[in-house]
């Protein structure tokens, strides 16, 4: 197998979702000026795309060895190219909850996919926990790029320019295609010996979900994709309503976040080698929560619009470097679980990954734009310790149930009955 060209191409792919995904937060901000929808109403793009995201991943968990990881991709970023260059040309309310869940939809696809293709392609759990980092901090750099294109046609939201960044990321995602195409992968490690049936696969991936070691897995990917997704989608909206930060600066500032995390992961990787990933973990919570008391504390609401660079406040560069800290948490657990497991589950858990990730970014952010509506910015990020404090439980438990080999030892015997 020609790895470097299929690794290239799951950087492609993640780059394109990532610019797409992420740029949820911004649009929530920018429809509220062009649709004139209030904050809970545009929080509900959310669901469109993660409860898509959920649907489809457990479909395709469950199948996605009889489908096929590439061909799994190349459906993915076929619709999301097809949808990037229809959406200008609908510009209503509908429609851009519509398109979210297309995207949703090939995310789906595409996250089992990847997880499953980079079992493939590494040759050892530590090469795995590196890759997964590698590969996450890489989709963070499209959400970073993602924040830049935004800011560039964000200008005078209401003329609905925002709306030619679809165009510019449809051509990426046809770039991704192509290769996608052009690569061949061999997936002969994964295919089932003996064929089943669809209700077959998928209630092996249901009973996958009630092992007590995976169970509290999922709980660590539920919780910390809520924390994310509640800071990552809002704080543009926050630094527009609370710090008062024209919309170009809103949303340019609002990409130190992502700035932090892609760093946060590219430095993990080598910390995680030298380091067990649990106290690492533990540590990175503790800070994050440090770093969002001291931002909310300094924070006094303005009403003077800021309309330069040199009058941005502090507290502005200050909140987003949590994510130095949130970054290691999410490649770190995946690629525990993953490595626990043979290969030939590995696409049955990224379902379950992406399943149970969606609902948090889905609850997340709904229940943010709620707290926006009803009591503020400030208050409402304090809501998040709430889920910062159940994830350090949930992590205690996933470390002791580490290494209880056991336990997949049970599972993997009662599923072969």
């Amino acid at each position: 197998m020609n790895h470097f060209r299929i690794k290239l191409s799951l950087f492609l792919n993640y780059f394109v979702f990532a610019i797409l995904l992420n740029s949820v937060g911004t649009v929530i901000m920018l429809v509220q000026q062009y649709f004139h929808v209030t904050g809970k109403q545009a929080s509900y793009i959310d669901p469109f795309k993660d409860l898509s995201i959920a649907a489809a991943s457990f479909i395709v968990g469950a199948i996605i060895t009889k489908v096929g990881y590439r061909k799994s991709m190349i459906i993915a970023l076929l619709t999301v190219t097809i949808a990037c260059f229809i959406i200008p040309s609908l510009k209503f309310f509908l429609a851009v909850k519509l398109f979210y869940a297309v995207v949703g939809f090939g995310f789906g696809l595409t996250k089992v996919a990847v997880f499953g293709t980079i079992g493939l392609v590494t040759k050892s759990n530590k090469e795995h926990l590196s890759f997964m980092n590698f590969i996450e901090s890489f989709f963070m750099v499209g959400v970073l790029c993602g924040y830049y294109l935004f800011a560039a046609f964000s200008k005078d939201s209401e003329t609905g320019n925002w709306f030619t960044t679809f165009y510019i990321t449809g051509a990426f995602a046809f770039v991704a295609l192509l290769l996608v195409i052009t690569t061949k992968i061999d997936e002969s490690a994964i295919q089932a010996e003996t064929k089943s049936s669809f209700a077959d696969d998928l209630l092996a991936m249901i009973k996958l979900a009630v092992v007590p070691f995976i169970l509290s897995f999922v709980t660590c990917a539920f919780l910390y994709v809520l924390i994310e997704q509640s800071s990552m989608n809002w704080i543009p909206s926050f630094n527009k309503g609370v710090l008062m930060l024209s919309e170009p600066l809103a949303i340019t500032m609002g990409s130190i976040l992502s700035a932090s995390i892609a760093l946060g992961r590219f430095t993990a990787g080598v910390v995680l080698r030298k380091i067990g990933w649990f106290p690492v973990l533990v540590g990175c919570i503790l800070m994050t929560a440090l770093i969002m008391f001291i931002s909310l504390n300094m924070v006094s609401e303005s009403k003077v619009a800021v309309e330069s660079f040199k009058d941005i406040p502090l507290v502005a560069f200050i909140m987003p470097l949590m994510g130095l800290f949130l970054a290691p948490i999410y490649p770190a657990i995946n690629s525990v679980i993953l490595a626990s497991l043979p290969k030939e589950k590995h696409g049955a858990m990224s379902g379950l990954i992406v399943i149970f990730s969606a609902i948090g970014g889905t609850i997340g952010s709904v229940v943010t734009g709620a707290l926006f509506d009803s009591v503020g910015g400030i208050k409402a990020f304090y809501f998040s310790f709430i889920p910062m404090t159940l994830l350090l439980i949930a992590l205690y438990l996933f470390n002791r149930q580490q290494g209880n080999r056991t336990t997949i030892k049970d599972f993997n015997a009662s599923a072969s009955h």
